[in-house]
């Protein structure tokens, strides 16, 4: 049994290394370098004296926030009637399908469906409205986002919806509680595993988007995604641009330590 963990592990232990904590590593080291290539520590420092770099910093997490709570709003009700319809399997296939194609491919299908001679301003034409400037705004952006990251929330509330014991709920009706009640005092905090994980599988991704700030965004949204792109293709100056990545990792543990389940004090270990 020991042989057979051991041969396990040791592959895995391999791949944590090489492609996790060697990046992670990487990338912590090539911080303290300027352009030069010396070692410095002023590129933390002019990551917290300026105002741009704060404002990056600031619009990335306002807008991941924005990004989190559209998904939530639509996905918790999804995920609510999704586990009391029919051909659920089917359902959720319909809803996994949109994660199997290539990002980039979904950016441009929006860029057609948004644009002035685009699918929705044909529709505004038609209807009397008149074409709108629909792409290039932060409408747009959150809208293409949000659309991308829904199935990543949907999944973990659904199988926190799907494993939730249906005596609970019996006991609730059993105890006079009314549909409302259900839901607010059993159903929902049930499902906070789920909804937890889900906002981590959305706003952690959500912080570093570039490639949609770029082609959906026009550039009007500048996220901290979008200046380690500049630094590393653009300026070339990897230091700056390892130093923000550093940022964002230290920014995402803090999301999975908020958003983690926590253990209670006073718990019963097995012996």
């Amino acid at each position: 049994m020991k042989q057979t963990k051991t041969f396990y592990f040791v592959p895995y232990s391999i791949w944590l290394l090489l492609f996790v904590v060697a990046p992670l590593m990487l990338i912590l080291y090539q911080s303290f370098f300027d352009i030069q290539g010396n070692f410095t520590f002023a590129n933390y420092a002019t990551y917290f004296q300026s105002g741009t770099y704060l404002t990056m910093t600031f619009n990335s997490i306002f807008y991941a926030f924005l990004i989190t709570l559209f998904t939530l709003l639509i996905s918790y009700p999804t995920a609510y009637l999704l586990v009391r319809t029919k051909h659920k399997q089917l359902w959720l296939l319909l809803i996994i399908l949109p994660t199997w194609i290539n990002l980039l491919l979904k950016a441009y299908a929006f860029i057609g469906i948004f644009s002035m001679n685009g699918t929705v301003n044909d529709f505004l034409s038609f209807t009397g409205i008149g074409r709108q400037q629909i792409l290039f705004t932060d409408m747009s952006f959150l809208l293409v986002a949000s659309y991308i990251e829904i199935p990543f929330m949907i999944l973990p509330i659904y199988n926190a919806l799907e494993e939730m014991n249906p005596s609970y709920l019996k006991a609730s009706n059993d105890l006079g509680a009314n549909s409302w009640e259900t839901f607010r005092r059993v159903i929902f905090p049930l499902s906070l595993n789920g909804v937890k994980s889900g906002v981590q599988a959305v706003f952690i991704p959500s912080l570093s988007l570039f490639m949609l700030t770029r082609l959906i965004g026009g550039n009007r949204v500048i996220t901290l995604g979008t200046a380690i792109e500049q630094h590393f293709l653009v300026t070339e100056n990897w230091g700056m641009g390892s130093t923000i990545g550093v940022i964002l990792i230290i920014a995402m543990f803090l999301m999975m330590l908020v958003t983690g389940e926590k253990k209670k004090k006073g718990a019963i270990h097995k012996k």
